[in-house]
Parts: C-alpha cells; structure tokens; sequence
C-alpha cells in the first residue's frame, strides 16, 4: 500500500532552530512549507539565509553533480521544499522592541539577563502563528488530509519569550480549534521543547547524516546573530559598512558573537566539539572562530559565578 503523504508547515526564520527542524521534518519524510517573516527585523540577514538554505537543499535533492562537491551522496531522498516570504510592511514602526528597526541597541551577555527582555517583539509568535496556522490548515483541506504546524521553539527561549511556552502554543491552538472549520486535521510539532540549543544541534548534526549532507554547508547557510555586521571588502582590506571606504567593494554579512543569541548558539558548537561554519566580526573586522569561542567562554564562566 503506497504510504500517504505527510503534510508540514514550518515557520523558518533562517536561524539554527527552525533550519535544524527542517532537516528533521525532511528526515521524518515530511512535505515541508517553509513561511519565513519579514517584520522589520533588523537582522533581515536571516530571510538571506533561510532562501539560501531551501534553495541549497532543493539542489542537493536534484543531484547537480560537482556543484557541492563535499557532499556524501549526489541524489537526496526527501520532497522538494516550497518556501514563501511574508512581508508585513509597516508593522515596525509600530512595535517597541529592539530587534526592529528603529528600536534601541540589541543588549549583549548571556542569554538569561534580564535585559534580554529589550529582544521581545511583543505578540510575534501570536502574528505568525495565525498565518501559519491559516496555511496549514489551506493544505490540509485541500489535500483532505493532516497538516502539522512545525515550531523550534526550546526551553532556553522560555524564561524571556512568554511566547515560546507550551502554555502559550496550547492556547494559540485553541483559539484555532474555536475559530476554523476542520481545524482537527491541524496539529502543532515541537521535537525541541523541553531540550536546548546544544540538543537541536545534535539532531541536526544527527539528520544531516542521515540525509547524506554536508553539517557545514548547512549551518554556514542559518544566521542566529541579532547583531550581524555589514561588512565592505576589496582584494586587500576589510571596512565596516558604517566607515569610508572605496567604491569597487563588495558586502558580507557577519555574525556577531557578543549578543545573547550568538552566544547561545556558540555555546552549542562548544558542547558539540566542532566549530562553527558561519563567519564571525566585531567591530574591528573578521575574526577567527578561536576568538569567538574564547569570547563565549568567558561570558559563560561570568555568568556561572
């Protein structure tokens, strides 16, 4: 009997969380509908990467020989992913939070303090959860079949995110269930809910294998920084966007390593004993991974004591 088709909505973020339930959905032999959201953040970097994530894994299930030459296998078992940006112009200057543009400094330091309550963008996950939800709920009934809502959300989010709670994923889909039609044939998936940044990182690392991808080609391809650094370089010398510099250079985007998220997301390589892919500055230019972990440890060690 041919088995039936599994159905899964994901709200992609282009950060580690959400690009490691992807795989996972992929794994599981789920057909993934990624809805990333532009908001306003200033870290729109992650939209960048959450495309260039699905487009990387939509070629490497084409099998285009020599393209990613580090990969373990040329044909790729899992469905082609559909991924759709929504914009939602004008909400920024409406919201008080300092991931939005216009908003205050992004604080630095661990990832517990109290000032990482500035990040909060207040109801985000209520806004996307209701266009997720109508979404899932539009391919469950026209495909008369299950739809699951696929959520990273971790219990390292839970102490400053209200909004990343089973109490609050519990009451969106009730409100859900009163308001639609059919509403049963929609759930919500959450693998990483009760584990933290490290345990998504080993899934990760564990469905990369299994889906005969490259750990690194993944991950350089996610963004957690809610600081990333512009930077302007020519064949000699690198600029801080911000500063003067010649015409004929080009732009790259740089994680920090000194906010709250980028030192969580270090904290994870760390535990898992390999580095990370993704590139790393400060306000001096590039720096090694070396300098980023060190950085980190510090943070972790201050804040432990």
């Amino acid at each position: 009997m041919k088995q039936k088709q599994k159905h899964a909505v994901l709200s992609l973020s282009g950060g580690m969380d959400s690009s490691t339930l992807l795989l996972h959905l992929l794994a599981n032999g789920y057909e993934v509908t990624c809805l990333s959201f532009d908001y306003g953040q200033k870290h729109k970097v992650e939209l960048e990467r959450a495309t260039e994530l699905v487009k990387y894994l939509n070629k490497c299930r084409e099998g285009i020989e020599g393209e990613f030459p580090n990969q373990l296998s040329l044909f790729f078992n899992y469905y082609p992913i559909k991924h759709q940006i929504i914009k939602l112009d004008g909400l920024s200057q409406l919201l008080n939070s300092s991931l939005v543009e216009g908003g205050s400094e992004v604080p630095e330091g661990h990832y517990e303090d109290e000032n990482m309550k500035a990040t909060v963008v207040p109801n985000r996950n209520m806004i996307f959860s209701s266009i997720v939800q109508s979404v899932a709920l539009s391919i469950a009934t026209k495909n008369n079949s299950n739809c699951i809502i696929a959520l990273g959300l971790h219990s390292g989010d839970h102490a400053v995110y209200p909004d990343t709670t089973e109490e609050f994923r519990k009451s969106c889909l009730e409100t859900f269930r009163i308001g639609n039609w059919e509403s049963h044939l929609v759930d919500y998936y959450t693998p990483y809910m009760d584990t933290d940044k490290f345990g998504i990182l080993e899934d990760g690392e564990h469905c990369c294998k299994q889906l005969g991808l490259d750990f690194d080609e993944v991950y350089k391809r996610t963004n957690t920084s809610y600081k990333p650094i512009k930077i302007a370089s020519n064949a000699t010398n690198h600029y801080i966007a911000s500063d003067p510099h010649p015409t004929n250079c080009q732009y790259k985007w740089y994680s920090d390593y000194k906010s709250a998220s980028s030192v969580e997301r270090i904290e994870a390589f760390i535990k898992l004993g390999r580095p990370d892919p993704v590139e790393y500055a400060d306000e001096t230019g590039p720096v090694s991974w070396e300098v980023a972990k060190k950085h980190v440890e510090q943070v972790l060690l201050i804040h432990k004591n």
